[in-house]
């Protein structure tokens, strides 16, 4: 069975051209990620040389139409999120940096010169992307950030910092988010431009094989030409960051399936008191409860992504997505390193990486107690973020 966890025949709601593109993204995981990420891993390193096979595959902006991108539904790319994500959260991510992030504030917001710049050689590979919109003291909270743009002529001058910014000491380009005197800007900033500095955040305990930044802006002097045209205010950064909380409902569940699959394989093949520990009522109890929320989540993910595809789904939608799948997920990993044993805490096994991995991505792009406010407004039409 190509997917041992699907009790449900979750294939027959997809398209041939959906399975066909899932597959393809499957088969690169097995053959090229799968054999390398325990050692990426270890030794905290992002595999730059797969970008340019991720581009070959169409998987850099691939729900973006035109300018070199592959122009894929919402549900291909949560499809193909799943997969990256079952070889390692942060090559999934670095695809949602690339894509839903940086690449989505230049197509959404950016002007037609800004387009043709950026995103040919950013769907290509050519160009590598960063999303420049959390602080220190600005997380969950964005509307108080301290960086600051201010006119001196027909220029821009950025000062600030920026914190977890994802690819941004191997990124040609940046979007930075900044207050100015008349409401949060977008600005394109090619990362030469001096007084811009990244700094890789370590050591880490998750995410090891991908990049997180510090950023400093200091004077940094760009013409008004780098400024997103089409976007003031917070709207624009939170219309990119849904794009990636759409993406993350799929990969924790691709994270998940391959937890339950190691757990599934090793207790087949673990002998114990004379049986294989899979044939104990206690392990299928467990294998069964993680297959049956791996189900779940793939459905709501399906279900959600036809929504955006039809384009009515809804900002809180996500949220229900994004809550409820990373919170499953993460358990689904932690089970699953439980039924290992003491073999479980070594990098020969995956789960216990996947669940490391998503405690980041239950934090970034809304805590679950943001996603839960923002549900909790939705059923009680009462605010309480503060």
């Amino acid at each position: 069975m190509t997917n041992p966890s699907d009790l449900i025949d979750f294939d027959s709601l997809l398209t041939l051209e959906e399975r066909t593109l899932r597959d393809s993204v499957r088969s690169f995981v097995d053959t090229e990620i799968k054999p390398n990420i325990a050692d990426w891993f270890e030794k905290a390193v992002f595999p730059l040389e797969i970008v340019p096979e991720l581009a070959k595959l169409g998987l850099l902006g691939m729900h973006i139409d035109g300018y070199g991108c592959a122009g894929r539904t919402a549900v291909e790319y949560g499809l193909a999120g799943a997969e990256l994500e079952a070889g390692d959260s942060g090559l999934r991510t670095f695809v949602s940096v690339q894509g839903s992030l940086a690449m989505s504030a230049i197509h959404k917001h950016g002007s037609e010169e800004q387009k043709q710049e950026w995103l040919p050689a950013m769907a290509k590979g050519e160009a590598i992307g960063c999303f420049g919109l959390t602080e220190p003291s600005a997380g969950s909270d964005p509307g108080n950030m301290a960086t600051f743009a201010h006119r001196d002529g027909s220029d821009w001058v950025l000062n600030g910092t920026k914190r977890w910014i994802g690819l941004a000491s191997v990124a040609q380009v940046a979007i930075i988010w900044a207050q100015s005197d008349k409401g949060v800007r977008g600005f394109v900033v090619p990362t030469s431009t001096p007084g811009f500095t990244a700094t890789p955040i370590s050591p880490k305990l998750s995410m090891r094989a991908s990049i997180q930044c510090d950023v400093e802006l200091t004077n940094v002097r760009l013409p008004h030409s780098a400024m997103l045209p089409e976007t003031l205010g917070l709207g624009g950064p939170f219309s990119c960051l849904n794009e990636a909380r759409y993406g993350i409902m799929w990969g924790a569940m691709g994270a998940a399936r391959d937890s339950f699959e190691a757990a599934l394989d090793y207790s087949a093949g673990r002998m114990q008191f004379g049986k294989p520990l899979a044939g104990y009522q206690l392990s299928q109890q467990k294998l069964v409860n993680m297959a049956l929320e791996i189900n779940k989540g793939f459905l709501l993910a399906l279900h959600l992504g036809r929504k955006k595809d039809a384009g009515t789904l809804q900002p809180d939608q996500i949220s229900v997505g994004k809550l409820n799948n990373c919170r499953e997920a993460i358990e689904i990993c932690r089970e699953a390193r439980a039924m290992l044993g003491g073999n479980g805490i070594t990098l020969d096994y995956s789960p216990m990486r996947h669940a490391n991995n998503l405690e980041s991505v239950r934090t970034y792009e809304g805590t679950d107690e943001v996603h839960t406010l923002i549900l909790g407004r939705k059923l009680t039409g009462i605010p309480a973020f503060r």
